[in-house]
């Protein structure tokens, strides 16, 4: 499928804006801890999608048939969430741009599977491959670990993320397909708000001497620009095109991601995240 120049440049500048993301939520953290954050990003990104649907006149209220569907999402979408917001905590941003990017990689192996047509070439294998390289070097800081390092078990739980996350685009895409895309975006963040407000409540607490407008930000980016705007339109592509074509795009977010945790949170480039970048953005391609 030919694939229009509107959709190419759309796709860029939403994972132009997700390689942000990883910096938004570690920026985030300071104040607001994984569970805080995942709620109020999610309450933030719900209010968005609500006043959009109202004002394009879209109905939110699932039908019965479309409620199995919305939950099983749901419960994936809050495990994945609360996986990357946890890892983030322990590793660098550069480190949580480049693992959180890596979910094209296994959105292409369920796509396999779950999407007709969809199917894992040799051209495509040798893509994961080089990729998993560029992960190798990032998990082991281009040397062989003595011993598991904080950053190296936050950077494994954003893999185990990064895998759930490409799961899930896959397992939306199908759903897009039969329910408005609005209602599936919003329903897999209300039904989440509930588990990571308890998680929240019984096992953070937010740091308040920390709150300022940096954190609230941080917040205000990955409500309204990742949960409102890029989520939504991340949904019309893969309804409308090839999942694993539109995932593929995820080879600029590393970059983004890795540039702007050296500009904004003064991460040092060294030498095993710049191979690590180029291996996931090469394999991605």
């Amino acid at each position: 499928m030919r694939i229009p120049l509107v959709a190419v440049v759309a796709a860029i500048v939403i994972h132009i804006l997700w390689g942000a993301n990883p910096v938004a939520v570690k920026m985030g953290l300071v104040a607001f801890p994984p569970l805080w954050s995942a709620f109020f990003r999610f309450a933030i990104g719900v209010v968005c999608i609500a006043i959009w649907a109202m004002a394009l006149g879209t109905r939110l209220w699932p039908e019965n048939r479309e409620w199995p569907g919305l939950i099983i999402l749901a419960l994936w979408f809050m495990t994945q969430i609360g996986l990357m917001n946890f890892g983030i905590n322990f590793t660098s941003g550069a480190s949580a741009a480049i693992m959180t990017a890596t979910y094209p990689l296994f959105s292409g192996v369920f796509a396999h599977f779950m999407i007709a047509g969809d199917r894992l070439d040799k051209a495509k294998t040798a893509g994961l491959l080089i990729a998993f390289l560029g992960v190798g070097f990032v998990l082991s800081n281009g040397q062989s670990p003595k011993e598991l390092s904080r950053a190296n078990f936050g950077d494994m739980i954003l893999l185990a993320s990064a895998v759930l996350l490409g799961g899930r685009m896959i397992f939306t895409a199908k759903l897009v397909r039969k329910i408005e895309p609005m209602r599936v975006i919003l329903w897999q963040m209300l039904l989440s708000l509930g588990g990571f407000a308890a998680g929240a409540a019984m096992w953070e607490e937010i740091v308040w001497r920390e709150v300022g407008w940096i954190p609230v930000g941080a917040l205000v980016y990955q409500g309204m620009v990742i949960a409102g705007l890029a989520f939504m339109v991340n949904a019309w592509l893969i309804k409308r095109y090839s999942p694993s074509v539109m995932v593929s795009f995820g080879f600029i977010s590393p970059i983004s991601g890795v540039v702007l945790s050296a500009l904004l949170l003064g991460d040092a480039l060294t030498w095993d995240l710049a191979a690590g970048t180029a291996g996931v953005g090469l394999g991605l391609i």
